[in-house]
């Protein structure tokens, strides 16, 4: 087991197999365990590292609620932590805000960003319109069928007993984060990082809709963006081989040794 000091508090992490390093930050429901599949797919070609945000799986708990705005510390220590100077970080939903932000602040240190099921907290006032009519519609629905699709639920029902099992070993819950909704960087901000950015969304997101994510795709001209067609929120879960060969392509891109 190890740990990481950001700041005083003790972060968690994992890494596994070797090669190139990509760093996978949780989602407000997740910790370093949600990404099994993923550790198991990618680490045949790169170095994987998991980490827990303060607040989650193994990490210190944080009295009141963590800052949001403090877990990009937590995955700057991380990477310092595993002696790590160059690495590609995918955030996944409120863990893609935390991974742009470590972009524009050690660009020397992130080879890429993959965005995945998010917008990454990019200010702007057409986007910051989408995002928030996507978040009303999703809030109409219950928490879990805005993350899987009432036919993964349905047709597997083990997987969606597990999902939301792994929730109960995080100290945080959605509603104890605070500053989610900081202002993040503008996309000149972003551009001008060199930091190449990749967008990773699904056709049936319910809590953030492929045309907002295309709307910041045209606001970094030299980003990518890749939709899964049928892919729910939590596609790195309910499809797993789709998410793992959408992430790997992108991985050849940003790391062009591996695409042999």
């Amino acid at each position: 087991m190890a740990y990481a000091n950001s700041k005083g508090t003790q972060i968690y992490y994992e890494t596994h197999g070797g090669g190139p390093a990509i760093l996978f930050v949780h989602g407000s429901g997740g910790h370093h365990v949600a990404w099994y599949r993923q550790v198991a797919y990618l680490s045949q070609w790169y170095k994987v590292v998991t980490v827990d945000l303060r607040g989650f799986g193994n990490s210190d708990p944080v009295e009141g609620g963590p800052d949001s705005l403090d877990f990009v510390d937590d995955i700057e220590a991380v990477l310092a932590a595993a002696d790590i100077n160059r690495c590609a970080i995918l955030g996944q939903s409120i863990g893609a805000a935390p991974a742009l932000r470590l972009a524009l602040r050690r660009p020397d240190l992130v080879s890429g960003v993959i965005l995945a099921h998010s917008v990454g907290g990019i200010s702007d006032p057409e986007l910051a319109t989408l995002v928030k009519a996507n978040r009303h519609e999703a809030e109409k629905l219950p928490v879990i069928d805005r993350l899987l699709t009432p036919q993964f639920q349905s047709g597997q029902p083990a997987l969606k007993f597990l999902f939301q099992q792994m929730g109960t070993f995080n100290h945080a819950k959605m509603q104890d984060l605070r500053n989610l909704q900081a202002q993040g960087p503008t996309a000149a901000e972003v551009a001008a990082s060199g930091v190449g950015i990749h967008f990773l969304a699904g056709e049936r997101d319910a809590v953030l809709r492929p045309d907002t994510v295309r709307q910041a795709h045209r606001l970094l001209p030299a980003s990518t963006l890749t939709i899964v067609p049928n892919g729910p929120h939590s596609l790195y879960w309910e499809m797993p081989d789709v998410f793992n060969a959408a992430v790997h392509q992108i991985l050849k891109q940003v790391y062009p040794e591996t695409a042999s």
